[in-house]
């Protein structure tokens, strides 16, 4: 009997006993400039309900933020110079619908201009030496390996609380390219293999680009983008259709965000249902 005793003892100061909360909802993020956040955000987007929370993956001494820490989810949500995203009005709309037993938190790895290739396991280092000095800057604050990073703090977040689902938005840098969709699966797989997740269980929403309707440059890709269900049956589409886009017909305003964000999280609050 004291042997059983101290084996239980030795397993929870080792940690495998940690309190996990099954009411602390955790979304993944990641993407490109669209998910990393383009238009400034402003006021209305600082003030956010505790029970909304950021894992920041990066260091933000400016912020006091320190990576692998729990924060509450004022913009912004993905590195320290970066904007509004879908994932603050994601968050916002979520806890704003469900019960107030629940909190929710997301974890943004996301580069503006980056392919999918940047999120490759295996390829993602001969990508990035390739690619020119602005995108080799931005990868360096993930230590050149953003999946890597995506995986190490969704690991950690995992002692936390339960990961029910995964947020993309890119598709501008890979305009065209029919292969897109299987990419994009090889990473959805790749993920939900080293986090041990359930792929019914782990819904993938996917965000279109800027719509035609909007001035979008890369409309044509949302044709590509909506075959994503075909290889991944638990893929969803976020449209995009007026959502508010600014000039560069690339990127959505901060009003666009929001109507995003919140598209997203009314599809994730029909699947949670």
């Amino acid at each position: 009997m004291k042997t059983k005793w101290v084996l239980i003892l030795m397993l929870f100061n080792s940690g495998f006993l940690a309190a996990q909360d099954p009411n602390f909802y955790i979304f993944l993020a990641f993407g490109q400039s669209n998910m990393e956040g383009h238009a400034r955000y402003e006021a209305q987007d600082t003030l956010v309900n505790e029970r909304f929370q950021v894992m920041s993956a990066v260091d933000c001494p400016e912020f006091g933020r320190t990576m692998g820490e729990w924060y509450p989810a004022r913009s912004p949500l993905c590195r320290c110079k970066t904007g509004l995203t879908p994932t603050d009005y994601f968050g916002r709309t979520l806890i704003k619908n469900l019960p107030d037993s629940i909190k929710v938190g997301v974890i943004n790895v996301s580069v503006g201009g980056c392919k999918i290739e940047f999120f490759d396991k295996e390829n993602y280092s001969s990508y990035i030496a390739e690619s020119p000095d602005w995108l080799k800057n931005m990868a360096k604050e993930y230590d050149n390996n953003p999946y890597g990073r995506l995986v190490e703090m969704a690991q950690l977040a995992q002692k936390d609380g339960v990961i029910k689902g995964i947020l993309l938005h890119q598709g501008e840098s890979n305009t065209g390219d029919k292969s897109w969709p299987g990419k994009v699966r090889d990473v959805y797989d790749n993920l939900l293999s080293e986090l041990n997740l359930d792929p019914k269980e782990t819904p993938l929403l996917a965000g279109e680009m800027v719509s035609a309707e909007q001035g979008g440059k890369c409309a044509s890709m949302n044709a590509i983008v909506g075959t994503l269900p075909e290889l991944i049956p638990n893929a969803h589409i976020i449209s995009s259709e007026d959502c508010e886009a600014v000039e560069d017909g690339l990127h959505f305003s901060a009003e666009g965000y929001r109507k995003l964000g919140r598209r997203y999280a009314y599809q994730m609050l029909l699947l949670l249902d």
